[in-house]
């Protein structure tokens, strides 16, 4: 796993951060994808991640009050 994300950080480094100031005509700009994707991939993961998160906790929140009220429900 660590060498996975080691791959992946230099990998993003290169693509986002050296790439532009290569030119366009260099054989290694044929190994990454377009630059805008240097921005929409995170942004996508950081919303996937985020909207993620917000279905557990509501899974989680929602669980608790059928709990809670189901309890308060056996003591009538």
């Amino acid at each position: 796993m660590l060498f996975v994300a080691a791959f992946v950080f230099i990998y993003y480094t290169t693509w986002a951060l050296l790439l532009p100031f290569l030119s366009s005509s260099t054989p290694i700009q044929s190994l990454f994808p377009p630059r805008e994707w240097a921005i929409r991939l995170p942004l996508l993961l950081l919303l996937s991640g985020i909207t993620l998160v917000g279905l557990f906790f509501a899974r989680v929140m929602l669980g608790e009050a059928k709990k809670k009220s189901q309890k308060a429900g056996k003591k009538v």
